[in-house]
C-alpha cells in the first residue's frame, strides 16, 4: 500500500524510486527558484507551492512521467509551443523521465502560474463579497 500521509516535500520525495527522486529535485529546484516567496507544502498528498494561501503549482512522480499541475487554460495557451512535446491534458502537465527535465520551462510556468494567482486575489478584492 501506498504511502499517502507526507509531512513534507523531503518526505515525499525520498518516498519515490532512487532514480525519480532527482528529478522531483530539479523539478522542486526550478519551481523554488521562479518563486522563492512560496509557501512549500503538501496538499492532496502532493508537494504544493501556495502564495497568499492560493496554490501556484502542485507536482507528482509516476512511473513514467511527473506531472504539474494545474494546467489551466491560460497557462496551456500560452505555452502551446513549449508543450507541443508533452503530454497536456485536462489540467495537468506530463514529462518523462527519461528525459532532461525542462526546467527554465518550468521556471517560467512557475512564475505564470503566480502571475495568475495574485491576479485572481486582487480580482477577489475589488470585488464586494455577495451573500
Amino acid at each position: 500500500m501506498a504511502k499517502t500521509d507526507f509531512k513534507s516535500v523531503d518526505e515525499y520525495i525520498a518516498s519515490q524510486p532512487e532514480a525519480v527522486q532527482g528529478v522531483l529535485e530539479r523539478v522542486r529546484g526550478a519551481i523554488r527558484k521562479a518563486v522563492p516567496s512560496a509557501e512549500e507544502v503538501i496538499s492532496y498528498q502532493m508537494p504544493t507551492y501556495k502564495l497568499r494561501g492560493g496554490p501556484v503549482l502542485y507536482f507528482a512522480g509516476w512511473k513514467q512521467h511527473y506531472s504539474l499541475y494545474p494546467a489551466t487554460g491560460r497557462v496551456v495557451a500560452a505555452f502551446k509551443n513549449d508543450l507541443a512535446l508533452y503530454e497536456v491534458s485536462k489540467g495537468t502537465l506530463r514529462f518523462p523521465l527519461s528525459e532532461p527535465v525542462p526546467v527554465k520551462l518550468i521556471e517560467r510556468i512557475a512564475k505564470f502560474r503566480a502571475k495568475e494567482v495574485a491576479e485572481r486575489e486582487k480580482a477577489k478584492a475589488a470585488k464586494p463579497e455577495e451573500r
